[in-house]
């Protein structure tokens, strides 16, 4: 068994190439057995014009599944070596039609008994393997244009199954200074309340009766938020940063959850946050999660950047 093979449908791309090539050079060393100068990757063009008249570079294309580019190379180098010429299509003259010259055709009506032979030694030895021509249906449906898609929707569900938020250890106070340092100097700046706060979190934040949570996939930190006490019973949720690279996985959300749930549980009566008018996305977000827009800045704001003052009302969460 091959490495390709070893490695299932992860490698079937591959798998595929490598029967193609070898396809290939079979027809080849066919055609140079019988002194035909075609070469078995023009064979989808030439039959597809022999069989259909003159055609464009697009038409081409999408009669045999490849691209337009791949397609435009293909013809550009049979127009130079004299198996193609193209002329200006008499509806629209910016679009050229492709079809067989003389040579072209004479080679094709050499090669016509050979493929043939090909399809039906290809068919006895698939049969002879086991394989009929439904495989080659089954394998045309298999990439499918919503593949992507659902293959990037499997990757952040698997990834999402490994996430866990966990309270402030000793030894991720680096990533709260580094996950919030980041955020804020990719939009804002680092200002000198920030610097005070991200470089002694447990005596401003904890120390204070404040709580900081961080959200993990697996054993990489990707995100944080802090639940800060200002007043007895009035809590801040501030310094929430997620990794880019794990932006839209819903892991803000569980942050605030969280927080929200550790509010509560503390007996606090205001919950707050501000923000910027800049960050439309976490204002989205804030505000599916109950936070309610106050008509002012806050009176006492530390923060320069800040534009935007939310409370938190319960009864709003999950109405936006």
């Amino acid at each position: 068994m091959s490495y390709l093979s070893e490695m299932g449908l992860l490698s079937l791309g591959s798998q595929l190439k490598s029967i193609s090539d070898q396809l290939y050079a079979m027809a080849d060393e066919v055609y140079a057995r019988h002194g035909i100068e075609l070469q078995a990757r023009w064979f989808p063009i030439l039959k597809l014009l022999h069989d259909r008249g003159p055609m464009t570079v697009g038409e081409v294309a999408t009669a045999v599944g490849q691209t337009h580019s791949a397609i435009s190379q293909a013809s550009s180098r049979l127009v130079r070596e004299g198996w193609l010429s193209a002329s200006s299509d008499k509806e629209d003259r910016r679009t050229r039609r492709l079809s067989l010259t003389p040579k072209a055709v004479a080679a094709v009506r050499v090669a016509k008994p050979l493929w043939r032979a090909m399809r039906e030694g290809l068919e006895e030895r698939a049969q002879s393997l086991g394989v009929d021509e439904r495989l080659l249906e089954a394998l045309a449906r298999v990439p499918g244009s919503d593949l992507a898609d659902a293959i990037v929707e499997r990757a952040r569900d698997n990834r999402l199954q490994t996430l866990s938020i966990v309270p402030f250890r000793p030894e991720l106070r680096d990533e709260f200074f580094r996950l919030n340092a980041d955020w804020l100097q990719r939009y804002f700046q680092l200002e000198d309340y920030d610097i005070e706060v991200l470089s002694n979190p447990e005596g401003i934040i904890l120390a204070t009766g404040g709580e900081i949570y961080f959200a993990l996939l697996g054993e990489e930190v990707v995100g944080t938020c802090a639940l800060m006490q200002v007043s007895p019973g009035e809590y801040e949720l501030t310094k929430m940063a997620v990794d880019p690279s794990a932006q839209g996985l819903g892991i803000g959300r569980s942050l605030i959850e969280v927080a929200i749930e550790a509010y509560q549980r503390l007996g606090g009566h205001e919950l707050f946050l501000e923000t910027n008018t800049k960050l439309a996305a976490a204002i989205r977000l804030y505000e599916s999660s109950g936070f309610e827009h106050q008509p002012a800045v806050k009176a006492d704001s530390h923060y320069s950047r800040a534009n935007v003052y939310m409370i938190w009302r319960p009864a709003l969460a999950g109405a936006a």
